[in-house]
């Protein structure tokens, strides 16, 4: 995978519109650091395969004008040549718009986690009880606080990363969970992706500094015309009302989208909570591919 493969990928993502965050090139882009990422075009649609020590899957089912057969037939079979076992082979990210062909085709449908839709004037607004937390950690940020909230410039680069890798360290003391914290060292690979081709991925940042100094950022891409995607957001853990803060004055500048998805919460509770606290208006299903009677390796 590499950025000259973002116009053929741009066509394919966009022949048909999309709500789940993972179907952006940006958003695939930035986990190649993480994985080994292949792609190939079979009976016009396009396969992009995630590798990495476990086995091989493919992200997004195969792209093309309809769903049909044969290139998931393909795709399986390509997914096992690399799996010792077979049952690794899967299709993820797969919208619950096609869910009743894979059924109908005789495949498993499993869910994965979903990804939180908001309502943009929701997040902006924050009215009523439900978001009268949010109201008063946003007030006490404004009131206390003397900051600046600016575009993202590379010049910020330096001081972006050394905000997260202090945010993860405070999040890995509170969390002492395996998987979270492997995803907060995932997480920092991607970002050091993203800021090293920010010219070249249409995404926008936003950063806040307080005393001069960078102590939240933001980023983000266009899903479609309706839903932007929230890919980041990092907040000094030390400042009240600064990650409520920037997430509200990003989503007030988004003018031109109707909702906000915040992707999803990766089976974790405590980021289950956060991210219900801001009220979705729906959580948009997600579902994994696998074959009934995956044939046994050899």
């Amino acid at each position: 995978m590499a950025l000259r493969d973002k116009a053929l990928w741009d066509k394919f993502l966009n022949l048909t519109t999309h709500e789940l965050s993972a179907y952006a090139f940006e958003n695939i882009y930035v986990w190649k650091g993480t994985f080994d990422i292949y792609w190939t075009l079979t009976q016009d649609n396009l396969c992009i395969f995630f590798k990495d020590k476990i086995g091989c899957f493919l992200y997004l089912p195969p792209l093309g004008v309809q769903v049909t057969a044969e290139p998931i037939e393909e795709a399986f079979r390509i997914m096992d040549k690399f799996n010792h076992n077979s049952t690794i082979s899967r299709i993820e990210n797969v919208e619950e718009k096609d869910l009743s062909f894979y059924r109908d085709a005789g495949y498993t449908c499993k869910d994965k986690y979903p990804d939180y839709l908001c309502k943009r004037t929701d997040l902006v607004k924050l009215k009523g009880n439900k978001f009268k937390s949010k109201r008063a950690c946003f007030n006490y940020f404004t009131k206390h606080y003397e900051f600046q909230y600016l575009p993202f410039s590379l010049r910020y680069k330096a001081e972006c990363l050394k905000l997260y890798s202090i945010w993860m360290q405070g999040r890995k003391l509170q969390n002492q969970d395996r998987t979270y914290q492997g995803m907060l060292g995932d997480n920092l690979v991607c970002l050091k992706i993203l800021l090293d081709d920010f010219r070249n991925l249409d995404c926008i940042g936003r950063v806040v500094k307080v005393d001069d100094r960078i102590k939240a950022f933001t980023f983000g891409y266009k899903l479609n015309q309706d839903i932007f995607c929230i890919l980041f957001e990092i907040a000094d853990l030390s400042i009240k009302g600064l990650s409520q803060f920037i997430f509200r004055e990003f989503c007030q500048e988004l003018t031109d989208y109707k909702y906000i998805n915040i992707m999803d919460d990766s089976g974790l509770a405590s980021l289950k909570k956060v991210k219900l606290s801001y009220h979705p208006t729906r959580l948009i299903p997600n579902y994994i591919i696998q074959r009934k009677n995956a044939p046994r390796s050899s």
